[in-house]
């Protein structure tokens, strides 16, 4: 039987491990060049109807006309989607547990990093808002109070305080947001939106710059810590990643992500199978398997070496589950039904 870790060890430990956050500050600083220069970063204004043009109107019956193509289905996701995306503040609260930047101008380069990324993943709300408003498709005031209630509900990314976890997790949903980002741009093409496909595909960009940051500072970490950083992960896992809008709420559902979720899966958006395959991505290009532990941290090699197969099992009692589920009212398509 494992001996208890005490209380005195686990403060410990979490002071070693914000030891290794300070100590990979050259890779974060040999990073910052994944973050644009803000003169050649795109600005939402760039995919929207230009406003101030003679021929507005025009252009606005255009944007409305290509996105009258796009199911209810794919709209559902797409506000599910903002929605999320507009609770940033709640997300930057939390990694700014990665550093102390308690005046808000820290110079060193994880502060440099964390308001670079919050001002890029700014404009991803901002744009799809902007899109979803001006189609007319969506019922904004019920979408907007989702958003309300989300931000006000607070994160928790359940990483116990301890950075490795932060990273690990941050890694995981830069990856999950670029593929559900990816998936939504090239339904909407198919249907016949190239609006919206390149709205998503200029998001999904940044969240690949995203993902990439985050993932190689975790290998840094493993670098420094194998077992540390592979018990975090396993840690992660354990719990399942909790998807940071599960708390949405529109005053009328209750278990409005939890039916959200089930619309992005029956739409191929964001699926169990794109779960195990961001486990499996993680753990080979992490090298898990091939890391030097012993004790616990080998037993939890040996565990996550095995997720993503476990997962994959699941994938089509899902499916299955998922397809006798009945259709819901959702109050961001004015209760139809999907």
């Amino acid at each position: 039987m494992e001996r208890p870790v005490s209380a005195d060890r686990c403060h410990r430990t979490l002071a070693e491990r914000h030891d290794v956050i300070r100590a990979i500050e050259p890779a974060v600083a040999a990073n910052l060049s994944l973050l644009l220069p803000l003169d050649r970063a795109w600005q939402p204004t760039d995919y929207l109807p230009d406003l101030e043009a003679v021929s507005w109107r025009d252009e606005v019956e255009r944007f409305r006309t290509a996105a009258e193509t796009v199911s209810d289905e794919l709209l559902v996701v797409l506000v599910g989607d903002m929605v999320t995306e507009e609770a940033l503040p709640s997300y930057s609260v939390a990694l700014n547990g990665l550093v102390r930047d308690d005046e808000g101008m820290n110079p060193a380069p994880w502060a440099r990093w964390l308001r670079g990324w919050t001002a890029e993943e700014n404009r991803h709300g901002d744009l799809l808002n902007a899109y979803l408003r001006l189609t007319g498709r969506v019922h904004m005031r019920a979408v907007e109070r989702t958003i309300h209630g989300l931000v006000a509900s607070g994160f928790n990314p359940q990483s116990q305080a301890d950075p490795y976890s932060l990273l690990v997790y941050t890694a995981f949903q830069e990856r999950a947001t670029r593929l559900s980002h990816g998936n939504v741009g090239r339904i909407a093409a198919r249907h016949g939106d190239p609006n919206l496909a390149r709205i998503c595909g200029v998001i999904a960009g940044d969240e690949a710059r995203h993902e990439a940051f985050y993932t190689r500072m975790m290998a840094e970490v493993l670098e420094h810590d194998p077992a540390g950083g592979i018990l975090a992960f396993r840690s992660m896992l354990r719990g399942r990643i909790a998807m940071p809008g599960r708390f949405m709420d529109d005053g009328r559902d209750p278990d409005l992500f939890d039916h959200f979720a089930v619309v992005a899966q029956r739409t191929d958006v964001y699926t169990v199978r794109d779960y195990a395959s961001i486990i499996e991505h993680l753990v080979t290009t992490w090298d898990i398997a091939g890391r030097a532990v012993t004790g616990e941290a080998a037993r939890a090699q040996d565990e996550l070496c095995r997720q993503s197969e476990r997962y994959m099992r699941l994938a089509e009692r899902t499916a299955a589950a998922l397809a006798k589920q009945p259709p819901r009212a959702f109050s961001w398509i004015r209760d139809r039904k999907v």
